[in-house]
């Protein structure tokens, strides 16, 4: 991978990580587009860690917060009825589904579910289902409010993103407007959800590509760059999202999906891209 590559991956992983979009997916489609190696879902997985860093220092507050209140709650019983308390425990629950899915079918997410056509449909089917929920969303609800119901239905959302294509924020958020949240909370949750779970899978895959088992590919220098403006544009794509979704609907990220899903299965149909 040579430094501009690691530039602009680096780049589109963090801008599109946190928009409802699909980082994972992009990440297949521009090397795609430009005749570029497909970098491979280990690199995805470990410039996660840079846009995890984003979220870590963005929600610094909050997630020490929750994290106290939660461990609080281990010793005093009468503690869980606290609002992070309960948010702890929401994003444990939330974790364990993606976590058994991803390590089950660990092997066709790595191969088969790159596929292009694959992609592509799974861009534009969440978007339509995005837009539904747009649609029937009553949007009431804040995070505060948010039941262990909730937690457990987010945590199954969040494991449809093993799927390249439909996004971890992308279905969390989807899930969180069909369960009556407002958009800035279903974003929100959609975040501090996504922590444990991208931590472990870019360790993980960390550890494969030091040991030579993947990543042949991708150098320490790429990798390591593209985390970092993974990072930092991550950082800005999360308080821009927030900052957006206070007064705007997703209809914009409904529009990009299906367009360029569409976009995909042309190419892809046509033999431009492969």
């Amino acid at each position: 991978m040579s430094v501009f590559e690691a530039i602009v991956l680096g780049l589109v992983q963090g801008i599109t990580e946190f928009l409802p979009i699909s980082s994972t997916a992009h990440l297949r489609i521009v090397p795609a587009l430009a005749g570029w190696e497909d970098p491979g879902a280990a690199f995805t997985a470990v410039t996660q860690l840079g846009t995890m860093a984003a979220v870590l220092l963005y929600f610094r507050s909050d997630l020490w917060r929750i994290a106290r209140a939660w461990l609080r709650s281990l010793r005093d019983r009468s503690a869980r009825r606290d609002t992070d308390a309960r948010l702890g425990w929401y994003i444990l629950l939330g974790t364990i589904p993606i976590g058994i899915f991803g390590l089950a079918f660990k092997d066709q997410i790595e191969t088969g579910a790159r596929d292009l056509y694959l992609i592509a449909t799974a861009l534009i089917v969440l978007g339509l289902v995005l837009l539904v929920a747009e649609k029937v969303g009553t949007r009431e609800r804040s995070i505060e409010q948010l039941t262990t119901r909730d937690g457990v239905a987010l945590g199954f959302a969040q494991a449809l993103a093993l799927v390249p294509g439909v996004s971890r924020s992308g279905a969390t958020i989807t899930a969180g407007l069909f369960l009556g949240l407002d958009r800035p909370s279903a974003a929100r949750f959609s975040f501090l959800l996504s922590v444990p779970a991208v931590v472990l899978s870019g360790l993980l895959e960390l550890t494969s590509i030091a040991s030579g088992e993947e990543g042949q590919q991708v150098g320490a220098g790429a990798l390591a760059l593209a985390t970092l403006l993974a990072f930092v544009s991550g950082y800005a794509a999360i308080a821009l999202l927030l900052r957006y979704l206070a007064t705007h609907s997703t209809v914009v990220f409904v529009v990009y999906r299906v367009t360029l899903g569409t976009l995909v299965l042309v190419l892809t149909a046509s033999g431009a891209i492969h």
